[in-house]
């Protein structure tokens, strides 16, 4: 027995006087509407309802029931109510995961819009550049940059597209020259990121096709804003993604080498947990955020 399926249907016979008229509005037969109040009845042990053939009154224990079962209606359909107008509020706390360099370089310097926009959200931002559980976190969304995103049961939603180039200091090139070829590129003290999946192969495309250059860099970080840095101190050859290199290339203390070749464009992701759609509070974020990616 549904409870408050039945809660109802009893509210609604009280209220229309007639179980005829019930069940009419809530779409069922008189029989099965009465037979679901003598089951009703049977499991309290006692009678809500007296009938006769012309009419219809309640028992002490009926207005009782009625009264209490219509609190119990009215909170639950108030409860609904906030909920499905919190849904497309907002407010509340959201919680956010991304990459210490992403969220550093992109994430950062848009926030203080978005928290001026949005002064009632409480926000969390964790930056790691290890993938995170973002369910066991409690994240209610997780930006991830790959190249393929892995089977799961979390939801990804493509929001970008990042390219991946080589770069250099120009005083590294000046001492040690600039590669011609992409094999070339093996002659250079290469720094490499160590959680990229091109770490030790660069399959380059360009021009004249294709070309996987094998590499063993001598010198490998974590953080592509640390290996930034040491490209422009003249300490080596890397790759980096282009919301890193932007401003050094900008500026001339980066400059690409082999610009007509570059590494698989990996795609950025707002990952969620759930398939029911993103709530508000994750759209508005995610908005500001593909401005951010467009400027």
């Amino acid at each position: 027995m549904d409870k408050l399926s039945v809660m109802h249907a009893f509210r609604r016979i009280v209220e229309r006087g007639s179980f005829a008229r019930a069940a009419e509005d809530i779409g069922v037969s008189p029989a099965l509407l009465s037979r679901e109040i003598k089951l009703l009845e049977e499991s309290l042990g006692t009678t809500l309802l007296t009938r006769t053939t012309r009419s219809m009154s309640l028992t002490d224990a009926g207005r009782l029931y009625y009264d209490e079962a219509s609190g119990i209606l009215d909170a639950v359909a108030q409860t609904e109510t906030r909920i499905r107008e919190g849904a497309g509020a907002i407010r509340g706390h959201l919680k956010v995961n991304a990459s210490s360099s992403f969220g550093q370089t992109v994430i950062a310097p848009m926030l203080p819009a978005f928290l001026e926009a949005y002064p009632d959200l409480r926000l969390t931002m964790s930056m790691d550049d290890r993938v995170v559980d973002m369910v066991e976190g409690g994240f209610d969304v997780s930006i991830r940059i790959r190249s393929v995103m892995p089977d799961s049961a979390l939801v990804a939603r493509k929001i970008g597209t990042m390219h991946q180039r080589i770069f250099a200091a120009p005083a590294y090139l000046r001492k040690m020259g600039t590669p011609a070829t992409p094999q070339d590129i093996r002659q250079h003290r290469i720094i490499g990121f160590l959680l990229a999946d091109h770490l030790t192969n660069w399959a380059l495309h360009g021009p004249s096709g294709q070309a996987s250059v094998d590499l063993d860099p001598p010198v490998r970080v974590g953080n592509s804003l640390v290996l930034r840095d040491l490209l422009i101190a003249g300490a080596g050859m890397g790759t980096l993604p282009d919301f890193v290199s932007k401003d050094a290339e900008a500026t001339g203390a980066l400059v690409r080498v082999l610009p007509d070749w570059e590494l698989p464009a990996p795609e950025i992701y707002a990952v969620t947990a759930s398939r029911l759609g993103m709530d508000a509070r994750v759209t508005a974020f995610l908005d500001h955020l593909r401005a951010a990616l467009q400027s």
